[in-house]
C-alpha cells in the first residue's frame, strides 16, 4: 500500500512539475525591439514593474527596426516595439500586426566634434545640416543597419537635395545574415561610413573619428551623460520637425500566427500605455535629463 502512494505521489509530482512549466512558458512574452530602447535603460526600469504587476516575463530581443519588424512578419516574437512610423503602418495594413498603439515620444540629434568643421552648430534644419557636412566632406557615420534611425536618416540625405546612390550591404543580425539596401549621397565614399552597428557602437565609432551621426536623443543622453568616460561629441543639429521620434507598439496578428500569444502581448500594451506606465516613461530620468515623453492619450 505505502508503496502504491509513493507512485502515486511520484506521479502527482510529474503533473503538476508539467503543469508549472507549461504556466511558465505561458508566461513568457517575446518582443523585438529597438537597441535604442535597450540602450537607453528604459526597458530596466519598465520589465521588472511590469513582471510585479503581471507575473509575466518579457524576453527581449534588441535589433534594428528593420530587423525587428521582420521578426514580427515571421512570427518569431509576440509584439515589436519600433520606431519607424511608415514602416510600422504598413506592417498593420499588411496584416501582420494587429493595431500600432502610440507609446512615447523624443527626438533624433545630429551630434558631432566640438569643433564642428561643417559648421551645423545651432542649426534645426536636419537636411541642410547634412548638406553642409557633405559639402565640407566632414566624415560622417551612418549606422547602417536597417534601423529607424537608419531609415530617418535616409530620410533627410533626400531633403537635403544631394544627389544619392542606392546601395546593398549585407549585415548579420542575431546570427542572420540579411542584405539591405539603402540611399547614400553621391561621390562620398572618402567621408561617409556605413558601419552596420547598433546606436551605442555607432556613437562610439564616430567618437573615435571626431566624426559626425545622427542619434536618438535617449541612447545620446545615455552614452553623454550616463557612462564613465562619457563621450565628447556634442549635439550640434537638433529642434526641427523632421527629427521627431514616436515609438510604437504592435501585437503580431495571431490571424496571421496563430502560435503568437496574443493575450499576454495586450497585457503588455495595455499596461505600457496605462496611467502607470506612462507615468514611468515620463519621469524616466538621467543625470537630470528626460529621455522619453509619452504620448498614449
Amino acid at each position: 500500500m505505502l508503496k502504491k502512494m509513493s507512485v502515486l505521489v511520484a506521479a502527482l509530482c510529474v503533473v503538476v512539475g508539467m503543469q508549472t512549466a507549461a504556466f511558465s512558458e505561458d508566461k513568457v512574452l517575446k518582443m523585438s525591439t529597438t537597441t535604442s530602447t535597450q540602450s537607453s535603460g528604459l526597458l530596466d526600469l519598465l520589465l521588472p514593474e511590469f513582471k510585479k504587476d503581471t507575473g509575466i516575463d518579457i524576453k527581449v530581443i534588441a535589433k534594428g527596426t528593420g530587423a525587428a519588424i521582420r521578426d514580427g512578419e515571421d512570427g518569431n516574437v509576440d509584439v515589436i516595439f519600433v520606431h519607424a512610423r511608415e514602416r510600422e503602418d504598413k506592417f498593420v495594413a499588411d496584416g501582420f500586426g494587429t493595431k500600432r498603439y502610440a507609446v512615447m515620444h523624443n527626438d533624433f540629434v545630429i551630434i558631432g566634434p566640438a569643433a564642428d568643421p561643417a559648421g551645423i552648430k545651432g542649426l534645426s534644419d536636419a537636411g541642410q545640416a547634412l548638406a553642409k557636412i557633405a559639402a565640407a566632406k566632414a566624415t560622417f557615420v551612418s549606422r547602417g543597419d536597417d534601423s529607424g534611425t537608419h531609415t530617418k536618416e535616409q530620410d533627410l540625405w533626400t531633403k537635403s537635395g544631394l544627389d544619392l546612390l542606392e546601395m546593398t550591404q549585407s549585415i548579420v543580425k542575431g546570427g542572420k545574415k540579411a542584405d539591405i539596401t539603402y540611399k547614400v549621397p553621391a561621390d562620398s565614399d572618402a567621408w561617409y561610413r556605413s558601419i552596420g552597428q547598433g546606436m551605442g557602437k555607432t556613437i562610439t565609432f564616430a567618437e573615435e573619428k571626431q566624426a559626425y551621426t545622427m542619434s536618438d536623443r535617449g541612447t545620446f543622453i545615455k552614452f553623454k551623460y550616463g557612462k564613465t568616460p562619457a563621450v565628447d561629441l556634442e549635439v550640434l543639429t537638433e529642434g526641427g520637425d523632421d527629427l521627431a521620434n514616436p515609438y510604437g507598439i504592435i501585437p503580431v496578428n495571431p490571424a496571421k500566427h496563430p502560435h503568437v500569444q496574443n493575450d499576454l502581448a495586450m497585457q503588455f500594451v495595455d499596461w505600457i500605455i496605462s496611467e502607470k506606465g506612462q507615468k514611468m516613461i515620463g519621469d524616466y530620468r538621467l543625470e537630470g535629463q528626460q529621455l522619453f515623453f509619452p504620448d498614449a492619450k
